[in-house]
């Protein structure tokens, strides 16, 4: 590979598509070049086993004779089409001003099964599951959750419990912290 293939630019883009099973997925440059590779474990890198179709994210690029591929994965923000989005009953009246300023919650995933929407975290120190629902998860940048995954949750009291507000990766959450 040359010095030229090995350089290294910032892209921002959204995601076209991302699949867990297969490791992989595009993004598309909103810049008009060509669709650029996400593999899974830069992804991994960044703190997420999933991203959200949709979400818009900024990557580090190399070119290699196989096309542009995501080396780092820089920023990842929730998909800009809410118009499909189902309203979670328990949110619909907490503003995002209002979720941003609950502390982050460090916590692992119990289970979480994206067929039925829905999953279950553990906070590190409480007994208590969190309900996690899917709509949540996407608007945070999220398509799916692995058991055992640690993220940082934003939580409220719903009218059946302490469900997540937003789920952030643990790496972004330490960053933030920072």
């Amino acid at each position: 590979m040359s010095d030229e293939n090995s350089e290294l630019r910032r892209v921002a883009g959204r995601v076209k598509w991302f699949d867990p099973g297969k490791g992989f997925g595009f993004i598309l440059d909103e810049g008009g070049g060509p669709d650029i590779l996400l593999h899974g474990n830069v992804l991994r890198n960044f703190g997420q086993s999933s991203v959200a179709d949709g979400a818009g994210i900024t990557v580090s690029v190399q070119s290699t004779p196989r096309g542009a591929q995501a080396v780092e994965v820089i920023e990842i923000l929730p998909p800009a089409d809410e118009s499909r989005a189902v309203m979670v009953e328990d949110l619909s009246e907490t503003s995002p001003e209002t979720i941003a300023a609950l502390p982050l919650e460090p916590a692992r995933v119990k289970w979480f099964d994206k067929g039925k929407g829905f999953g279950f975290a553990n906070v590190f120190g409480r007994g208590e599951d969190i309900f996690i629902h899917i709509e949540v998860l996407r608007r945070s940048g999220f398509a799916d959750l692995t058991s055992g995954e640690a993220v940082c949750l934003r939580v409220i009291e719903g009218k059946r419990g302490r469900m997540a507000a937003q789920v952030v990766s643990w790496e972004m959450a330490v960053r933030q912290a920072r």
